[in-house]
């Protein structure tokens, strides 16, 4: 089996192509840092945390043509369309995660419990699953992978993403069985809480929790079903460490059941 549908991740060397749109896009991810407006809409965790969603400003093609940000390309986006399968991929923009000496902390609106999971469980969860008004949990967006891009030459534990190993199988098989009876164009409305929270406490359990570290011009790729988070940093007291994630959706020609049906 391929490594990246058997670990839920992969890790690629450095790549010209992929340096050169971190050397370009870094100096926009940091003018989101410096804005008031979104410092204000995404600072978090006591200062500690700039979670930036969407921030970047790039064009479907990864490209921001004002900032002499190229479209992406290299090996990983070559990687995505073939061993994928996934070729003309619409770029959302980018989120820009910045994270700074200290984190986490404790943040207005955060519960203690919550801040708990944060610090003791990298804050580990599932994209795509968002809570309502009553906070349960529903697969609203479905996304094709996640890919990282490291705009800062951080320390390795300078908050670095973490993966459960294998976690995406679990996962994969949770949902499965909970919405096995359910049209796929209907699951957007499934609550699927006990679902998750249950199959989460079993990767705890039983997947490597593995964290990642790749620096400027390195690329690392996630499963869109893998549980992932960020872990504290224990580096020095100095440094910035800021990764440029993206989240496509899948091709709108894929069928709602790709998301738990496809490798």
């Amino acid at each position: 089996m391929n490594p990246f549908f058997q670990r839920g991740w992969i890790r690629f060397p450095s790549d010209p192509q992929i340096l050169k749109w971190v050397n370009a896009a870094a100096p926009a991810a940091q003018a989101t840092f410096q804005d008031p407006t979104l410092r204000a809409q995404w600072l978090r965790c006591g200062g500690t945390w700039f979670a930036g969603v969407n921030a970047l400003p790039n064009d479907t093609n990864g490209a921001i043509p004002a900032a002499g940000v190229p479209p992406l390309s290299g090996g990983v986006i070559d990687y995505i369309s073939t061993a994928l399968g996934l070729n003309d991929v619409v770029w959302d923009r980018a989120q820009v995660s910045i994270c700074l000496p200290g984190y986490p902390q404790p943040w207005d609106g955060e519960t203690d419990a919550a801040f708990r999971f944060r610090r003791d469980r990298d804050a580990a969860h599932l994209d795509g699953l968002l809570r309502d008004e009553n906070r349960r949990r529903r697969p609203r967006e479905q996304h094709g992978f996640i890919l990282g891009l490291p705009l800062t030459d951080a320390a390795p534990d300078a908050a670095p993403f973490v993966v459960y190993e294998g976690s995406h199988h679990v996962m994969r098989q949770a949902l499965s069985q909970r919405l096995a009876d359910v049209p796929p164009e209907q699951w957007a409305d499934e609550d699927v809480t006990d679902a998750y929270t249950a199959a989460r406490r079993k990767v705890f359990e039983t997947c490597k929790r593995v964290k990642i570290h790749a620096r400027p011009g390195e690329a690392y790729l996630a499963h869109r079903l893998v549980i992932h988070g960020v872990a504290p940093w224990t580096a020095g007291p100095e440094g910035q460490r800021t990764i440029a994630y993206f989240r496509p959706d899948p091709h709108p020609d894929q069928p709602p059941e790709w998301w738990l049906q496809a490798p």
